[in-house]
């Protein structure tokens, strides 16, 4: 067995079906060893797509994605969808293939330090030196990308090192490592100060992050919001926590969330914070969140709490283990007129568009989008005003909203839409991007056509680079720089080329019948929505 067949075995191990990625002579010892296993390989059509359709695949698994890329460009093109990842905790497993051992510092051809260049955006990296310890090290890298706050692990194999014998394969049955023991139960002592703290509390609220869909702790919140009464916010990552429509959920909080979410967090006087980093896209003043309130933080990660804002209660754990001891406990609280209150706010408080009936209203399309797409669908928002008109307006029911809200990375939501559609092809699924947005990652129009991934694909398209010709029409006065989209390809050319059905819908009078025929067949289709350029989010 040479050390490319022991990479192979060991993504056998952990149950790896897809390796997304693209092939360079640094990383083809692996990729000639994969032909001989059960491991399906998506050939990506630029290297940061792969990364992100291992996160498409391991946000809708809970399993680690992974992909495979080579030396040099291959491996400094993969950094930005592992920094994606990063700062949006999803387990990857990323492997890079690189230069001859002995030349290591050499700067020889396609030679690039990737283990010091990710540094910023892994939780850890290994730059592999024996074939012998591939065994090892792939197991603790599963083993550190999905436990604790869950990320991405790079593995860095010379090609000397794939081609390298090895003396004997053993897979471990575990994992033991001194230096990383994740706390998973949260401490009994904080539990019960926070159920004391829910007992007294007239004005308590939940908001939920990112952590509890990674968690898989969805059942368990729903089911203490309802039994307890407590109202839940989420942060855009918390987005499909709860139903939209369910009683007990009170929209996304954070700059451009809903009003009377951010109203409700400021007036609770008991905030509990679970599965989410406090940033600034949710949170703009921390100090706001801890005026006049008892602060709860719960999280995973011991680093984030207390990092932007000091919590009154601490508790470090897993959102599912630490939800699933509060239901265990007995206790009774009393919040009726608190639930009444922000039922008036959100009955009162929404926002009032004025959209230009010369054109779709994006805002009013999603709704209705939302509405007729299947109860599981998943839909996948890309970055730009498409991403806050889909935050604010999506419906979930039973299925998932992916995007990416820590890093915002423009092109992430075709080829994780992708990722999503390998996870599970029954389920139903539509990315939505700008016509910027779009323009970054086009090219997976022909990873979808080759390998039969009927993704669903919305363009709002608009000519502008939205979000920031938006920006610059508040800041700048109308002043517009370099977001002129103008030059952009013929969409109903560009799917004919790649033989994708095309639609183009004009105005809302045929938005439900449009809708209907785009959602009709497990089938890839193109819409092209023509939106006001100068709409505004806002």
């Amino acid at each position: 067995m040479l050390g490319a067949d022991a990479m192979v075995k060991c993504l056998e191990e952990e149950g790896v079906k897809y390796v997304f990625g693209y092939p360079g002579v640094a990383i083809c010892p692996f990729y000639n060893s994969i032909l001989d296993s059960k491991i399906d390989t998506i050939l990506i059509r630029t290297e940061q797509n792969a990364a992100h359709a291992a996160s498409g695949l391991a946000r809708v698994t809970g399993q680690v994605g992974v992909c495979a890329v080579t030396s040099g460009p291959g491996a400094t093109n993969v950094i930005t969808g592992i920094a994606t990842a990063f700062a949006d905790s999803i387990p990857l497993v990323c492997i890079t293939g690189q230069v001859n051992s002995e030349l290591l510092g050499s700067d020889v051809f396609q030679e690039a330090d990737i283990t010091g260049a990710v540094e910023s955006f892994v939780k850890y990296s290994y730059l592999v030196r024996d074939a012998d310890e591939i065994p090892r090290i792939f197991k603790e890298a599963f083993y550190i990308a999905n436990s604790g706050r869950k990320g991405p692990v790079l593995i860095d194999v010379p090609i000397d090192v794939q081609n390298a014998a090895v003396s004997k394969f053993k897979y471990p049955e575990e994992v033991n490592m001194r230096t990383y023991k994740p706390t998973v139960k949260g401490h009994a002592v904080q539990i019960k100060k926070v159920v004391k703290e829910l007992s007294r509390a007239k004005r308590p609220i939940i908001c939920a992050g990112g952590g509890v869909l990674l968690s898989d702790a969805e059942k368990e919140l729903r089911e203490f919001a309802q039994k307890h009464r407590v109202p839940v916010v989420s942060t855009m990552m918390g987005i499909g926590v709860m139903p939209t429509k369910h009683p007990m959920y009170y929209g996304m909080v954070g700059n451009n969330g809903h009003p009377y979410a951010n109203r409700a967090m400021n007036e609770s006087d008991l905030l509990i914070m679970v599965g989410a980093r406090v940033a600034d896209r949710a949170v703009s003043q921390p100090d706001l969140i801890t005026e006049n309130k008892i602060l709860v933080h719960i999280d995973v990660d011991p680093a984030e709490i207390g990092k932007n804002v000091g919590p009154t209660i601490p508790l470090v754990g897993d959102a599912k283990h630490i939800i699933a001891d509060f239901l265990e406990e007995d206790f009774t609280c009393e919040h009726e007129e608190w639930i009444r209150v922000l039922s008036g706010y959100r009955d009162t408080m929404g926002r009032v568009r004025k959209p230009n009936p010369e054109y779709v209203d994006p805002a009013e399309f999603i709704r209705m989008l939302s509405e007729a797409m299947e109860d599981d669908a998943v839909y996948v928002a890309d970055v730009g005003q498409n991403q806050i008109w889909s935050c604010n307006n999506h419906i979930v029911k039973d299925g998932r909203f992916l995007t990416t809200g820590g890093m915002g990375t423009m092109g992430y939501s075709i080829p994780a839409a992708m990722g999503a559609k390998l996870a599970d092809r029954e389920k139903q699924v539509v990315a939505v991007c700008g016509d910027g947005s779009f323009q970054m990652s086009m090219m997976e129009l022909a990873t979808m056509r080759q390998f039969d991934v009927p993704v669903k694909i919305i363009v709002l398209k608009n000519n502008y680079l939205g979000m920031v010709r938006e920006y610059q029409h508040y800041t700048y006065k109308d002043n517009y720089s370099v977001v002129d989209l103008s030059g952009s390809p013929d969409l109903e050319k560009l799917s004919s080329a790649y033989d994708m059905k095309f639609m183009r819908l004009h105005t809302m009078e045929q938005a439900q019948e449009t809708i209907g025929e785009f959602l009709a067949k497990d089938e890839s289709v193109l819409l092209e929505c023509l939106i006001d350029p100068m709409d505004l989010v806002k």
